[in-house]
């Protein structure tokens, strides 16, 4: 069970960990011990995830969302399966209250009447330096 919210918790179903030998330098331990911890979370699934939660979530994780609607993470960087485990986890959680967050609204407005001048001389300083160029003249 991993809290995420007072109102949302997800169960122990949705949550797979499997570990995996990690990559990089670590000497022999590397060889021997699966210390890498790959988390996957039915988010797809899920029934504590409003559908608007799972969208943000999904654009959130990108490459990190499997087909069958999985949010993976993959955690690698301690020689400890146990830290790499807490990190995972923690990854998680941030990636859930990030997508939680409700983006602000956009609201259209009019540029300004200088931010037009100051767009518009630019424009004509820049024509004056086209303007001043010209074929060459190999003959000089």
């Amino acid at each position: 069970m991993l809290r995420i919210t007072d109102e949302i918790v997800l169960q122990d179903w949705e949550l797979t960990e499997s570990f995996v030998r990690s990559s990089g330098p670590g000497g022999q331990n590397v060889n021997k011990v699966s210390t890498a911890v790959e988390l996957r979370f039915e988010a797809e699934r899920s029934p504590n995830l409003p559908a608007e939660v799972k969208a943000r979530l999904r654009r959130l994780a990108g490459w990190r969302w499997s087909g069958e609607g999985a949010l993976i993470v993959t955690v690698e960087t301690h020689r400890s399966q146990a830290m790499n485990r807490v990190e995972a986890r923690d990854k998680l959680r941030d990636l859930i209250l990030r997508a939680l967050e409700r983006p602000k609204p956009r609201r259209a407005t009019r540029p300004t009447l200088s931010s037009v001048r100051r767009r518009l001389d630019a424009k004509a300083r820049r024509g004056v330096v086209k303007a001043g160029r010209g074929p060459v003249d190999d003959d000089v």
